[in-house]
């Protein structure tokens, strides 16, 4: 029932629809349409790659879809043909690249899709097998082994494949590059007999509660495909069409449901005027209340509440303040020191206060007394006010 066909140059194919369509894109084919290597006889091995698309639009109808691993590896077009488009012939444009040459062949796949006469069969049955990358379950062998297992253990009277979709377009993840593991891919049958029991025993309640711990489920025929399709029992889908659901629902009339005879009457042409003072009380008078209060008690805060420089410095100690102002004065003379050099001597080498009595000094000069002249310090013996330090004498004067 799957219909398997070689390349060929504009070939007219007839697949059914509701069955699976399989075109093999060989590169052997196209081999003859580029120039041979420079060398004569040796063996021509170009990589090739290969476009398709539906004449005068640049993709693939939906239903067709097309892979190729490497550009060493055949390219296979392959889907499941819809009844919509039974009697209108889709004709495919494939374009061959080689990657030696940089030449280009291009053929015309026209496909007729016919009706096929026990579509759709009513029991359908998905099955997803872990062990299989998509290219490799299109090939016709490992196809028919499949739809023969199948078939011992379902035993109907007619059974197709409907459709091959890779779990990388179900939202499955790329596999790591060990183990020579794989994508896995989704196979869709479909019968004309009801589903066996084996394949009934994955709706068991044992086996649905095995599958929610991420168990592997107790199913008889497993061992049936165990030797070559590894089956992920958790994942199949049964699908019934003989039971019809009803899509029917009774409308329960309730508010925004007109009865039945009943007629839209629109809104007047001769509206009411609105009042917007409420509005705007609520959305602007109200907040800008609000703010210029805060303002006032913020103005208050800051502005009357200051205690003052005099405040300030009746509490603090006679001392500090000496060390602030000499600080301000020293910072002054600097200043003024890195704009003229030639200037008075800082304040900031002399003494402050006595050492002994806390006693403040007065200044030794006017700030107008001109003592460039003199030195940057002062020795011990010209600083006046300062308590003299006993000197010890040597033993020898006593």
């Amino acid at each position: 029932y799957t219909i398997l066909s070689k390349v060929h140059s504009d070939r007219n194919v007839y697949p059914s629809a509701g069955v699976l369509f399989v075109h093999v894109l060989e590169r052997e084919y196209f081999k003859g349409e580029f120039p041979p290597y420079p060398k004569p006889g040796e063996v021509s091995n170009d990589p090739i790659t290969f476009n398709t698309n539906l004449m005068g639009y640049p993709d693939r109808p939906g239903w067709l879809r097309y892979i190729q691993r490497t550009p060493y590896s055949d390219g296979v077009l392959y889907g499941s043909p819809t009844v919509e488009n039974v009697g209108k012939p889709t004709i495919i444009e494939i374009t061959a690249y080689n990657r030696r040459t940089f030449e280009t062949a291009r053929h015309n796949l026209v496909i007729n899709i016919m009706s096929a006469e026990d579509f759709p069969l009513p029991y359908q049955a998905e099955f997803f097998i872990r062990n299989m990358n998509v290219e490799e379950m299109l090939a016709s062998e490992v196809l028919g082994d499949f739809l023969g297992a199948v078939k011992n253990v379902w035993q109907p009277e007619r059974l197709n494949a409907i459709n091959i979709t890779s779990a990388l377009d179900r939202g499955g993840r790329v596999p790591l590059p060990i183990n020579d593991m794989k994508e896995g891919v989704y196979v869709m049958v479909g019968a004309d007999v009801p589903f066996s029991s084996c394949l009934r025993e994955v709706e068991n309640p044992q086996n649905q509660l095995r599958c929610s711990q991420e168990m592997e489920p107790v199913i008889t025929c497993d061992k049936k495909f165990r030797t070559q399709f590894h089956i992920d029992w958790c994942k199949i889908s049964l699908v019934d069409n003989t039971k019809q659901v009803s899509t029917f629902q009774e409308v329960i009339r309730g508010e925004g449901i007109l009865p039945d005879g009943g007629e839209y009457k629109p809104p007047s042409d001769t509206l009411k005027s609105r009042d917007y003072y409420s509005d705007f009380l609520i959305t602007l008078a109200v907040p800008s209340a609000i703010a210029l209060v805060l303002f006032l008690i913020l103005a208050y805060i800051m502005c009357c509440r200051r205690e003052g420089v005099e405040k300030r410095n009746m509490q603090t100690p006679d001392i500090q303040l000496v060390h602030h102002s000499a600080i301000q004065k020293s910072t002054k003379e600097l200043r003024d020191m890195s704009k003229n050099r030639e200037i008075a001597w800082p304040l900031s080498t002399l003494p402050v206060f006595n050492p002994v009595t806390g006693e403040i000094l007065p200044p030794l000069h006017t700030d107008s007394y001109d003592n460039t002249s003199m030195p940057l310090m002062q020795t011990q013996q010209n600083l006046p006010h300062q308590t003299q330090i006993p000197q010890q004498q040597s033993a020898g004067q006593y």
